[in-house]
């Protein structure tokens, strides 16, 4: 299956695991267990929520346990909060300022989800591989968080 087939049929997966479901924490943490277990290669899948103007704190995630607050500006999930915009990271090691929560990691996507305007969470996805992730990951992950922010 091409990537963009692929990340069509978990938008589908996505919409229909939120469908009449207004608790966003329920949400998350299907979403994140449905992101961990289809994507290959990746040791981390969850979200990290605003917590105040200057922290992210961990939300619903599938992996090895987490970085509980991140700075707002640190890290890579710091730099997606602070942006507004998708990190796609081939090696993490040369990411200035990042925060190794899981030494294993190596590449790194984070996709803000957005509220009213405003970061309201990212979306964190990390692999033990460099290179994971590509244009065509970001794209998906992208219209599969469009669709989250659709339903908050």
């Amino acid at each position: 299956m091409q990537k963009h087939d692929f990340y069509q049929s978990l938008v589908k997966q996505t919409q229909s695991l939120i469908a009449g479901e207004s608790n966003v924490i329920a949400n998350l943490a299907n979403i994140s267990a449905l992101l961990f277990t289809s994507l290959e290669d990746v040791n981390w899948a969850g979200f990290y929520f605003m917590d105040s103007p200057t922290e992210l704190v961990l939300g619903p995630f599938q992996g090895n346990p987490a970085c509980i607050r991140i700075p707002v500006g640190k890290g890579v999930c710091g730099t997606a909060a602070a942006t507004a915009e998708t990190q796609l990271i081939e090696d993490v090691h040369v990411f200035d300022g990042h925060i190794a929560c899981d030494a294993a990691s190596n590449s790194e996507v984070v996709v803000p989800i957005m509220k009213h305007g405003k970061v309201f969470a990212v979306l964190d996805i990390d692999s033990p591989s460099i290179g994971r992730f590509d244009a065509d990951d970001k794209v998906g992950l992208e219209a599969l968080v469009k669709c989250l922010e659709a339903s908050l």
